[in-house]
């Protein structure tokens, strides 16, 4: 579903490393945890699997994609492979919870039949069935993220990508949206979850990546994390500089 082979990059603003030779595969249905320190390549390595950054050299393939040869006119089918949350929500102020999640269907042209189903489906897939006609500012943080979530849903992706979906919440809500995410991998979705929260991932049995310095310095199974000390270096929130330099 997701393979990087010998893959190296570096940051077009400093030309410092941003991946250097990493080479992973994620198969199709898994749940892989993607942690490391701040300017670590997380964000970088998902940027690449987004098809928003090109590779120096190595081989990217995401589905039946080569992202290290795909035309800019592919992009937009290969994106629609791709459910995406963000730590920031995206959401748009003056849309109800039903019209931010219809939004990514009346982009590609759906017909309304089709997407009332769909939007319905997936708002009850994240219990907010009884909250579609409220506006985001109407809505607790947990469940901005729970219509994110959704709308990242709602166009049947294969691969749902969180890019630190929990930064924002509290512990508590932080568990109840990565229970989500294991509920939608349980319906078939592969899920790849950056974050730098080492105790939430404790929490759940999936595995666990870890970057540092651009490389792959581990890679320990599901069923076998609770008993690894996965750590690294320095665990502080994501800084505004990672988020716009990888």
């Amino acid at each position: 579903m997701i393979e990087f082979k010998n893959v190296s990059m570096k940051y077009k603003t400093n030309g410092a490393i941003a991946l250097d030779d990493v080479n992973v595969r994620i198969d199709d249905g898994e749940f892989v945890f993607i942690v490391g320190a701040s300017g670590a390549g997380k964000s970088s390595f998902l940027n690449v699997i987004m098809g928003q950054e090109k590779v120096d050299s190595g081989i990217v393939k995401v589905g039946p994609y080569s992202l290290t040869t795909i035309k800019r006119r592919e992009l937009p089918y290969l994106r629609r492979r791709l459910g995406i949350v963000f730590q920031d929500f995206r959401l748009i102020p003056k849309m109800t919870v039903y019209d931010n999640v219809a939004f990514a269907l009346r982009v590609i042209g759906l017909g309304e039949k089709k997407i009332t189903k769909r939007v319905r489906y997936v708002l009850k897939l994240v219990d907010l069935a009884s909250k579609s006609d409220c506006f985001p500012n109407q809505l607790s943080q947990g469940e901005r993220q729970r219509v994110a979530i959704a709308r990242a849903l709602v166009n049947n992706p294969s691969i749902i990508i969180a890019d630190e979906p929990t930064g924002n919440l509290d512990p508590v809500l932080s568990n109840d949206i990565m229970s989500l995410f294991d509920k939608i991998n349980a319906l078939g979705a592969t899920v790849v979850v950056v974050t730098h929260d080492l105790e939430l991932v404790h929490q759940f049995d999936h595995r666990i990546v870890t970057i540092e310095e651009g490389k792959i310095v581990s890679d320990i199974p599901a069923r076998a994390n609770r008993n690894e000390d996965v750590s690294f270096a320095s665990a502080e929130t994501e800084t505004k500089e990672e988020s716009e330099n990888g």
